[in-house]
């Protein structure tokens, strides 16, 4: 275990300078040339091996090692941070008790029951590699259930406000962004990442990088497909990126500049909601339910894991429910 700890040190020290492919392939290399040592640490060793801060960045760097975005690790490391700052114990020691007073104590802040599961399934990914990797005989997650989400109805553009929102745009990059969200149903990260090159014009696909740095295909309708086209013919620039900002040098735009433009169109259109890119990714999903789509199409258009996230849309389609009560209740 000695061993595997200070690969995984060593790594966690250069992994920022390292691509994954070569990170994966140092590890390799090393676990090759210490197989035949017995490493062992020095009695007067300065830093601790069996503290819970180590253990995070271990934790933190094998996630890094297996693919996780920049993002999700941030989120991993602050989570951890704050549990291990308020438990203040060696993790051998660490009961269920400790950890549900301290989610207790968390869920006393006043947060949504959805905030408190990611907490929940960040201490379980934790606990079950502490697990995995021998540091602990079992892990004290294992009794704890996660929070019950409340079902919310997850609002969606309807089609009227949709046209308003066209009507509102004042050039060919906002007509172009607002077909692109909606014919694509994509995260906002999802388009923040993309480049020029990942259209593909003769198939009206692009390949996008979702959650969990999983690819998937979405497509272009006609409508996304002609505006797009028309403002990259528009741009002067050399940027790679699919949608720059307007001003010189014309960089990548930012993923508050997506919110700030989407935002701004809302306003102008004079709709009620807040008008945002996960807004128009809600209306698509919606539109594809009203239009029939199956359950397991529109999980695989929106990169959903389960379908039981995109079985919300159709439980909670209001305008189903009232077609049927105009239709059968009258």
């Amino acid at each position: 275990m000695v061993k595997e700890d200070v690969i995984i040190r060593i790594l966690s020290k250069a992994v920022d300078l390292l691509t994954q492919e070569v990170a994966v392939q140092l590890k390799v290399i090393l676990e090759e040339e210490l197989y035949n040592y017995d490493l062992q640490p020095v009695e007067n060793a300065i830093i601790p091996f069996e503290g819970i801060p180590e253990k995070i960045v271990l934790f933190i760097t094998t996630k890094k090692l297996e693919g996780l975005s920049r993002k999700t690790l941030k989120s991993y490391s602050l989570h951890l941070a704050r549990f291990s700052k308020t438990v203040q114990k060696r993790i051998e020691d660490i009961t269920v008790i400790d950890i549900r007073r301290y989610l207790a104590q968390y869920a006393s802040t006043g947060i949504k029951n959805s905030t408190l599961d990611t907490e929940i399934s960040i201490l379980r990914s934790f606990f079950n590699w502490l697990e995995a990797e021998d540091y602990i005989l079992k892990s004290p997650m294992r009794k704890i259930k996660p929070a019950k989400k409340e079902k919310r109805i997850r609002k969606a553009l309807s089609q009227e406000e949709l046209e308003m929102l066209r009507l509102a745009c004042r050039n060919q990059r906002e007509k172009a962004m607002i077909e692109f969200f909606y014919s694509t149903g994509c995260r906002l990260d999802e388009v923040y990442k993309l480049n020029k090159n990942d259209i593909d014009w003769n198939k009206s696909s692009v390949n996008v990088i979702g959650k969990g740095n999983k690819e998937r295909t979405v497509f272009l309708n006609a409508r996304a497909r002609v505006h797009l086209w028309r403002y990259l013919d528009l741009r002067k620039d050399n940027n790679e990126a699919l949608f720059v900002g307007l001003r010189l040098p014309m960089k990548r735009l930012s993923h508050r500049g997506y919110q700030k433009v989407l935002n701004q169109l809302g306003v102008m259109a004079g709709i009620t909601k807040s008008v945002h890119p996960h807004l128009l990714r809600h209306t698509t999903a919606t539109t594809a339910v009203n239009a029939g789509a199956s359950i397991q199409a529109v999980q695989k258009m929106l990169g959903h894991t389960t379908p039981a996230t995109t079985q919300i849309y159709a439980d909670l389609n209001v305008d189903e429910v009232q077609i049927s009560h105009r239709k059968f209740v009258s």
